[in-house]
């Protein structure tokens, strides 16, 4: 990889491609690439601390919506590595964009999207975006 994808991405994991991931086409199954990207939106989250804030307040997150973009077939064996960042913020949730790159091709293998709503765990419906977090959601999107 010449250019950094995941420039700007202030959470990243690596995952190494287990090789049960591979289907009958010999390639990494669809299935897994919606697991890395919850792998990394769960890193961002305890990044953010938002397990705790969710204990504390009852509302946390609950994913509305995801896609993914297939952009080169990943095998076993493979080193990823994973990055979440969020792109959009909205009164009552946020969109974060992920980046998959493989580290045996060196380049992107994926790239998608999930869309995270504030939800009210007791009352069973969205909530708004604390203050608590969207200020968190700021200092770790600028690196602070």
């Amino acid at each position: 990889m010449t250019a950094d994808p995941l420039a700007g991405f202030p959470v990243r994991i690596e995952i190494p491609v287990a090789w049960g991931e591979m289907d009958a086409f010999g390639h990494v199954n669809n299935v897994a690439y919606f697991r890395y990207f919850e792998s990394a939106r769960i890193a961002y989250f305890a990044a953010l601390d938002y397990m705790d804030l969710m204990r504390s307040t009852g509302i946390g997150p609950i994913l509305a919506a995801t896609d993914c973009r297939f952009r080169l077939p990943l095998e076993y064996p493979d080193h990823l590595t994973v990055g979440a960042r969020v792109t959009e913020v909205q009164a009552d949730g946020f969109l974060m964009r992920y980046v998959v790159a493989s580290g045996r091709h060196g380049q992107v293998a994926a790239e998608g999207h999930g869309r995270i709503v504030s939800f009210d765990y007791e009352k069973k419906c969205k909530a708004p975006l604390q203050a608590e977090l969207l200020d968190r959601l700021a200092r770790l999107e600028s690196g602070a």
